[in-house]
């Protein structure tokens, strides 16, 4: 009998060992969780951003849908992704088309299409469940890290949907119109409407509001573990909200903090780290379209070098959400300049951006209040992105953050047409000359050398005094061989 219990007991501990987690697989779990580093500005300095707008990234408008596609982006050098927001939509003075609003339409089947703006959100602590769940929202987060990605979520901090708690629960957290009741957001210079029906506007003034905001945002990085926030018109925000509100989320952990406002510079500082390039996009736009030319990009440059501190760095674009529903695809704006264009956004000093649907040569405005879905077919846009990608992950001299490579333009002979820079970093020279007209144009340049013409994997030698001829929209980016 005694030795039946002591056999019992062996074979207890046994099983009880076999049972037990291994330390070591345990400790090894734990590191591939945490094997993302944390965001630094080393990270930035060699980053490509991708805007991921869920609704339409698939048929099925899911985070599922597009966590499967999240390895993929590594081919395009992406190192960030922001996310549009994601958050339910309050269905109160939701937009419809046109002047209506939803309630405006009595069809209730009619109704069931139009979905709202993104930016009009009722809760900001939850997920959109025509998205999926929390669980599947994780899901992508952790993909995103295991593949080497940092994820920002889109911040909406100036106003609300109608339907949010803090309507009724918290009135004064809003700001009033003459008759006292809480309105939609107003422009300052003009005291008018923006015309944002669908949301209400939000009071800075008041501190409990400030302090509840911070904690939202918190939410975020502490239980869902994000890596930053787009701050959605983050100029209508008093900036000490996101100088405070900084101070405390870095605390938790180190973060990205990018800032959409049309002149961001008062906004870096102590609160963001990166702002949006609107004015160059915009001067982009006039010079393929023959409103501005080459001297008015150098004047901006030199703009920005006066204007800016040396840590400031801007995101740079094509297209992006609010360019393509609102003013136009990117061949609407751009036509035979969208390549040049391109190029460009991923040579000058700062981050570039790739939105949903860009790679695959999305030619159509997304619907913004409905269901619509991106093209998946790679063409001329995909292979492009890719080595402008790897270009930029990979050579010092584009490096855009806070330490970012040296600008400057070289001189030529038609210095109209022809924009002409040279970017030096840690050895690494390279030179985009590119014909920024719709004429073809010879010209000569004070530069010479031996070349890789990194695009067309070729060789070229350039002797002082040379005449080059490029025709229209033709670029080159040139490294120092």
């Amino acid at each position: 009998m005694k030795k039946l219990v002591l056999i019992l007991m062996v074979f207890s501990f046994l099983v009880s060992c076999k049972n037990e987690p291994n330390k070591e697989e345990s400790s090894a779990e734990e590191t591939q969780k945490d094997s993302l580093a944390p965001v630094s500005d080393d990270m930035m300095e060699s980053a490509v951003i991708y805007e991921a707008n869920i609704r339409q990234y698939s048929p099925e408008g899911t985070f599922d849908a597009f966590t499967k596609d999240i390895p993929q982006l590594k081919e395009l050098g992406v190192k960030v992704i922001w996310l549009m927001p994601m958050y339910p939509i309050s269905m109160k003075n939701r937009k419809a088309t046109g002047e209506k609003d939803v309630e405006d339409i009595e069809d209730p089947e009619e109704r069931k299409k139009y979905l709202g703006s993104y930016y009009s959100i009722s809760d900001y602590s939850a997920v959109n469940p025509e998205h999926g769940t929390m669980e599947d929202f994780d899901e992508l987060v952790q993909t995103a890290h295991e593949n080497g990605m940092y994820v920002i979520l889109d911040w909406v901090a100036n106003h609300t949907g109608w339907d949010h708690a803090w309507i009724t629960e918290h009135p004064e957290y809003y700001t009033k119109g003459k008759d006292g009741e809480i309105t939609d957001p107003i422009n300052d210079a003009t005291g008018e409407p923006w015309g944002w029906t669908d949301v209400a506007d939000l009071n800075f003034d008041n501190q409990e509001l400030r302090e509840k905001m911070t904690e939202e945002m918190l939410f975020w990085v502490e239980e869902h573990d994000i890596d930053g926030f787009r701050a959605d018109a983050a100029h209508s925000v008093p900036t000490d909200f996101w100088e405070a509100a900084a101070k405390t989320l870095n605390e938790a952990k180190p973060l990205i903090m990018l800032a959409e406002a049309q002149d961001p510079k008062d906004l870096f500082h102590n609160a963001f780290e990166m702002g949006y390039n609107w004015e160059g996009h915009h001067l982009m736009n006039e010079i393929a379209q023959g409103q501005k030319t080459v001297k008015d990009w150098d004047n901006y440059m030199k703009k920005i070098d006066t204007t800016f501190q040396e840590d400031d760095f801007l995101m740079n674009f094509v297209t992006n959400h609010d360019e393509n529903s609102w003013a136009g695809t990117v061949e609407e704006r751009m036509g035979d300049a969208s390549e040049a264009m391109l190029a460009m956004s991923y040579t000058i000093p700062g981050m570039p951006l790739i939105y949903s649907g860009q790679e695959y040569d999305m030619d159509k405005r997304l619907l913004f209040f409905e269901k619509d879905t991106i093209p998946k077919t790679k063409g001329k846009v995909y292979p492009l992105l890719e080595k402008l990608g790897e270009l930029k992950n990979s050579n010092a001299a584009l490096n855009g953050g806070k330490n970012k490579a040296s600008y400057t333009a070289v001189n030529n002979s038609a210095e109209e047409k022809v924009l002409l820079f040279k970017r030096e970093k840690d050895g690494q020279t390279l030179y985009f000359v590119s014909n920024m007209s719709g004429e073809p144009v010879n010209f000569t340049a004070e530069m010479e050398g031996d070349f890789s013409d990194y695009m067309n994997d070729a060789d070229i030698s350039i002797s002082r005094g040379q005449e080059m001829k490029f025709e229209p929209w033709e670029y080159k980016i040139l490294i120092n061989k």
